[in-house]
């Protein structure tokens, strides 16, 4: 169905704004009416629907979504009921318009999982795989559950990834911008002093003297070539596999960030094949699934990889046994839970390990990074201050009062 780009009023006179899927203006006008609104304006949106619906619902959205839904399934209330009154009570207005979308395609007459497949920009292959599962089997709320609990996890995860990274950006944008400062207005001024004295100049000082006077000739070339260097990265990496694919390698082996991120990748892979073990799905379509929803390419080639060998007649872990991507722990807990039964316990446990790992790992790496980048930083601050004022203070101290 075509997306609209709508005006409406409310019975309190309040205007909204928002877009929404329907056949046509009348369709369009009955669903909104039956969202309390009446329809003032609107027109047709050429673009997929998947365009608009990229972004609507953080993953904070998702959460209260399947503990709402999670909710209403163990009171009984049935999930029709259940979606509508998250869409009445949700703030975010794009995800209201997703789940008023959700919520027509149900009431004509299509099962939760089709209607949510119809914005796969939303609802991620995961989780429209496993509330088709929990259609089936009847088990609704324990699908919510484990997603919801999913989810807080990944969100755990990219908080404290976001830590790791925000920090040590932030303080060497601050302390470069003042380098840059100092060199272009602070260090002229003081040499320019200091010749008018016919003071010598260090070695150390004219150093600092050329490098300014050559960033106020290159400052241009420092803007515009790692914009034009970034904005061909960016191409590249949209052009290419190959490049993404390395992109992703170079990334699992940076110092200290690198194991982290690859501890990161392993906690969502267990987490999510756990989960769709547990909720019936087979191994060959979990790790299909798992493919797509990996967070590095270098991980979806080995998890694709051992797909194919298991396909083939191979063990689950001798498959995964045999890419280096996968460390000991992994292949042993799969082993354990090939032989008890017991899958999905082994793959939560290799999710908790790894996860407790992270959050270690992290809160180690910022407690190392605060006083490193200090001292580093504040050696460069001493020897460009230095630089400049350490020969105005050799004069002044033989100056006879």
């Amino acid at each position: 169905m075509p997306y609209f780009s709508y005006r409406a009023m409310d019975q309190q006179g309040r205007r909204h704004r928002g877009r929404l899927s329907a056949a046509n203006e009348v369709d369009l006008e009955l669903r909104l009416t039956r969202t309390g609104l009446d329809l003032i304006t609107f027109h047709t949106l050429d673009s997929r629907a998947s365009d608009f619906a990229r972004g609507a619902a953080s993953r904070r959205d998702l959460i209260a979504f399947c503990f709402h839904l999670e909710q209403i399934s163990r009171a009984g209330i049935p999930i029709l009921d259940g979606v509508r009154d998250l869409r009445d009570s949700t703030d975010n207005t794009r995800f209201r318009d997703i789940l008023t979308a959700l919520l027509e395609d149900m009431e004509g007459g299509k099962l939760m999982s089709q209607a949510m497949a119809a914005h796969p920009a939303v609802f991620d292959t995961l989780m429209i795989s496993l509330v088709k599962t929990g259609e089936h089997t009847g088990l609704m709320r324990e699908v919510f559950v484990n997603l919801g609990d999913t989810l807080k996890r990944q969100d755990e995860l990219a908080a404290q990834t976001k830590r790791l990274l925000i920090y040590p950006s932030m303080v060497l944008t601050i302390v470069g911008v003042v380098i840059l400062l100092l060199l272009l207005f602070l260090v002229p001024q003081i040499v320019q002093l200091m010749q008018s004295m016919n003071l010598p100049l260090p070695i150390q000082t004219r150093a600092l003297l050329w490098m300014s006077e050559s960033l106020k000739v290159i400052w241009p070339l420092l803007l515009i070539v790692p914009t034009l260097a970034g904005m061909i990265a960016l191409w590249v990496l949209r052009r290419s596999e190959r490049a993404r694919f390395w992109f992703d390698d170079v990334k699992l082996h940076l110092p200290v960030v690198g194991s982290i991120l690859h501890k990161i990748a392993l906690a969502r892979f267990a987490g999510f094949f756990a989960l769709m073990y547990r909720s019936g799905i087979s191994i060959l379509d979990a790790l299909d699934m798992g493919e797509n929803l990996a967070v590095n390419r270098v991980v979806a080639d080995a998890i694709q990889r051992a797909r194919v060998r298991i396909g083939n007649g191979e063990s689950l872990s001798e498959s995964f046994q045999s890419s280096s991507v996968f460390p000991p722990l992994v292949i042993r807990m799969l082993r354990v839970g090939e032989t008890t039964g017991a899958l999905d316990t082994a793959l939560e446990n290799v999710n908790y390990f790894y996860t407790r790992e992270v959050k270690e790992s992290t809160e180690s790496a910022l407690k190392i990074l605060e006083p490193a980048l200090t001292l580093i930083l504040g050696a460069i601050m001493a020897a460009i201050v230095g630089s400049v004022l350490l020969p105005m203070y050799d004069v002044l101290g033989t100056v006879k009062l």
